[in-house]
């Protein structure tokens, strides 16, 4: 099985990191982008201020991820790159079998609210409600944070910025 990951080469304070530019054009079919502007190479900046906040809330039987806008300006083309869980079955753990991947948005108001729908694929294979895994991004007290949420934003001006929020357990 191979993973695509439409992220490349990000330079970050002197050293590679695997997010830079986007290569749309080699995509696989159904993981284009829903921002027409990232389909060309991107040029992507870190920002010392932290645009995204996030909480879980609990929907009945399932849980939702809400992210908000901090900024006073609008947001556009908002995207998370799909979290790759370890694996729990395997002893030691093992290769990922499990991996939530989350819709991209258009645009988030100044100072708004969001709901990211999200699908839990298990082997290769989208699973249901019964299965869903992302109650295992949920930060808890005293607990290392394992995993990453790693958004990408453009502001109006069309420039592409980057964040990296800490989660799970």
């Amino acid at each position: 099985m191979i993973a695509v990951v439409p992220w490349v080469g990000f330079q970050l304070m002197g050293r590679t990191e695997p997010v830079l530019t986007r290569a749309g054009k080699r995509l696989e079919k159904g993981l284009e982008s829903k921002c027409p502007r990232l389909e060309e190479d991107v040029q992507m900046s870190t920002t010392i201020a932290k645009p995204f906040t996030f909480k879980f809330i609990d929907a009945g039987p399932n849980i939702r991820l809400e992210l908000t806008n901090g900024t006073n300006e609008t947001l556009d083309c908002i995207e998370i790159l799909t979290v790759f869980l370890k694996d729990d079955v395997t002893p030691g753990g093992g290769p990922s079998q499990a991996h939530i991947k989350f819709e991209s948005m258009n645009s988030i108001q100044p100072k708004a609210k969001c709901i990211l729908a999200h699908k839990t694929w298990i082997n290769g294979k989208p699973v249901g409600a019964d299965q869903d895994q992302l109650n295992r991004l949920q930060v808890k007290p005293g607990q290392p944070t394992p995993y990453v949420l790693d958004i990408s934003w453009q502001n109006a001006a069309g420039k592409t910025y980057f964040q990296r929020i800490p989660v799970g357990y």
